[in-house]
Order: C-alpha cells, then sequence, then structure tokens
C-alpha cells in the first residue's frame, strides 16, 4: 500500500516540529516552569546562614542564584554514603556554593553531572595503578572531596561546612570540585574550561601558564603564597585552587595576581571584590 506524498508530507512535518520543540522550547519552558516555583522560607534561611556575603549581592544577582539553585535542586541527585544522611541543609549549603560559579554565564547547569555524593568526613578512593612495568597495585588516598567525568562530585560534609564557615581563607571543597566540573566540560580536564571566544584562549594559556609556573616554584621553594601549594599539582588543579582563592580572597588576588584576577572575571562574569567592599 503506498502513502499519500500529503500524508508522507505532513508526517514528515510533525516530526520535524517535535523535534524543534523537544530541542529548542521544552528545555526553556522547564526552566520557566521552575523558576515561577516561589524559592522556600527554610531555603532562603539556610542560604543567608551559609553564605554570609549574599546580603552583599546585588538584588538581580540573589534572584539568578536562587533560580540556579532551584534548577540544581531539581536536576541533581544527592546520595548520602558512609551513614550520611541527606536533608536541606546539606542540599541547599552546596548547591549554593555550586551556583555562585554560574552567575551570568550563558552556561549549562552542569550538565554533565548527575549526581553529588556526600560523606559525613574524609572518604578513602581505592584505585587500581599502573606503573612504568606494567605492574598493578591498589592506590588508596583519603580525600575530602573529587569531582568524576563520569557524572558525580564526592564531598566529605564536614570539609564543606569548615569551608563555608570561613569563606575567606582560600580554601572551599564545593568551588574546588565544581570548577572541575566546568573543565570537564571541554571533554579534557587540563585547565582550560569552554571561554567565551575563540581569542580568549591566547590570553587565558598567557597568563595561567605564568601564573602556574610562578606556584610551581612557590612549592618547591616552600614559599609562602596567597593560592594553595596544591594548584602546582598540575594545570587542572590549578585552576581548581585559583577558582577557591578567586571567590574567597578576590581583595588579595587582585592586588597580588591582577592579570589572573581579571582572565577570571571575564571567564565567571562576576567581581566578587564588590561583594567585600559593599
Amino acid at each position: 500500500m503506498t502513502i499519500p506524498p500529503i500524508i508522507a508530507l505532513t508526517t514528515l512535518l510533525l516530526i520535524v516540529v517535535a523535534v524543534v520543540f523537544r530541542v529548542i522550547y521544552w528545555p526553556q519552558l522547564r526552566l520557566n516552569r521552575i523558576y515561577r516555583k516561589e524559592f522556600p522560607d527554610n531555603w532562603l534561611e539556610i542560604l543567608r546562614r551559609r553564605l554570609l556575603f549574599y546580603g552583599n549581592l546585588p538584588e538581580k544577582l540573589q534572584h539568578q542564584l536562587q533560580n540556579l539553585i532551584k534548577v540544581f535542586l531539581n536536576d541533581k541527585r544527592f546520595v548520602g554514603c558512609g551513614g550520611q544522611e541527606i536533608n536541606d541543609e546539606i542540599r541547599v549549603t552546596i548547591a549554593a556554593q555550586a551556583c555562585l560559579l554560574l552567575l551570568n554565564r550563558n552556561s549549562s547547569q552542569y550538565n554533565q553531572l548527575q549526581s553529588v555524593l556526600v560523606y559525613p568526613s574524609t572518604f578513602v578512593a581505592t584505585r587500581q595503578v599502573r606503573d612504568d612495568l606494567g605492574l598493578v597495585s591498589t592506590n588508596r588516598t583519603a580525600l575530602l572531596g573529587e569531582s568524576w567525568s563520569q557524572g558525580k562530585v564526592v564531598l566529605a560534609w564536614d570539609n564543606v561546612e569548615n569551608g563555608v564557615l570561613n569563606l575567606q581563607d582560600g580554601h572551599n571543597v564545593v568551588l574546588h570540585e565544581f570548577a572541575h566540573q566546568l573543565d570537564h566540560e571541554t571533554g579534557a580536564t587540563n585547565g582550560a574550561p569552554v571561554l567565551q571566544t575563540r581569542g580568549a584562549y591566547k590570553s587565558w594559556a598567557q597568563v595561567f601558564s605564568k601564573e602556574f609556573e610562578a606556584l610551581q616554584h612557590q612549592a618547591s621553594h616552600q614559599q609562602q603564597s596567597l593560592m594553595d601549594h596544591y594548584g602546582a599539582t598540575n594545570p587542572a588543579e590549578f585552576f581548581a585552587v585559583a577558582t577557591e582563592t578567586f571567590f574567597e580572597c578576590p581583595l588579595q588576588m587582585h592586588r597580588n595576581h591582577e592579570e589572573l584576577y581579571r582572565e577570571l572575571v571575564n571567564f565567571y562574569r562576576v567581581d566578587p571584590a564588590g561583594w567585600i567592599t559593599s
């Protein structure tokens, strides 16, 4: 039986319309539905208590951060590990810090991320390691946080709490691990996330290479530095450590690492120094 051309054409058009709707319009409709939901009062209380500079944010950024948190908590699954129970205190505290990295940025909502695994304290990661001779051994490492390219972030809750209690010491495991998630979006975790323009990569590479080498020198000579020496491990860790410092010690970074600070302002589309001086 031959299908009349008009029916075949109509069917094809309906398929095209359905695909276009699903790809272009449905994601925005879904976001708008989430945005319209009221930000719960208990979430706002947690946000104000945990993110001490929240009140210094411009009202536009406060509203934007709330929307980002709503989407994050709608889309990401939180899993308690090692006996850790998950509640709104944990979910909102982690989501608020993770979403700081998305403010003003035309970026995905960590689309590759599916789950946030939360341990009560330091957890042990077990891996199989192959040496230069091909011999395989088991390596166990105690960790406070870890970012996986397979759609997971793992965090130790006591360290998350310690990091958010002091938002000016340059150490924040949530900011660190979610900076790695942004780095993953290129398909290679190498300290060069997705930038706005092709020309931005040249400036980024020049500034980050110079600062990375300087931190390596300081680390190898046991010299004091604003950024944690762990950032000298490799370019990916440098980007994550620089992100922690940018949001937690913006005034010091602007004063001592102005070029690096400007690169991060251009990338994150915010200037956190204003949140402290406001």
